[in-house]
């Protein structure tokens, strides 16, 4: 066995793109049963998603980081909305030098003539939606109070220097598979 295949055992190169959504979690579900049949124990993952559902990009960030499976997160490109929440699944965090993050509040088009308990409805699941997101970026990132002030009313965009500085990711690191080492796209 070569000096590079026994460094790497254990470890797979994966990409994820797209929408969160259920076919997202379809897909990863699909990947994470692959990886405990190869006896994976540390998946990289390069992830590139404008976001999607907060329910589903939730579920993703719970299953993910309680595996038995090492997940290494990779920003190369952009990490945007309920992404950011699949981002911070990994048990360590790198992006590209000119990667992207942006955060911001949930947000939902009211039904065209919607009465006022409809909306209620909507802005009560907004509320806990954005609550059950800030608890997991507060586990996870150190934002300074501007930084908080700019989430609660507006996009909050991060480059990667600035991801390093609160702790969004470990360092800044560009997703690089080894030579002769296989990556699925899931």
């Amino acid at each position: 066995m070569s000096q590079d295949s026994t460094t790497y055992e254990g470890h797979a190169w994966f990409t994820l793109s797209g929408d969160v959504n259920s076919d997202m979690v379809r897909r990863v579900f699909d990947a994470v049963a692959d990886m405990t049949e190869d006896r994976i124990t540390t998946a990289h993952i390069l992830i590139q998603s404008n976001g999607g559902y907060v329910s589903d990009g939730i579920c993703l960030y719970n299953y993910l980081s309680k595996l038995p499976v090492k997940i290494i997160t990779y920003n190369a490109g952009a990490v945007a909305s309920i992404a950011v929440i699949l981002f911070l699944a990994g048990a360590e965090r790198y992006a590209s030098d000119t990667a992207r993050f942006m955060v911001h509040k949930s947000h939902a088009s009211a039904p065209h003539g919607a009465r006022p308990d409809a909306l209620r409805i909507i802005v009560e699941g907004l509320q806990a939606d954005d609550a059950r997101t800030e608890q997991i970026l507060r586990d996870h990132v150190e934002f300074s109070d501007d930084h908080w002030r700019t989430h609660e009313y507006s996009d909050l965009h991060l480059t990667a220097a600035e991801g390093l500085k609160v702790g969004m990711v470990n360092a800044v690191k560009d997703f690089v598979p080894p030579r002769g080492q296989r990556v699925t796209n899931i």
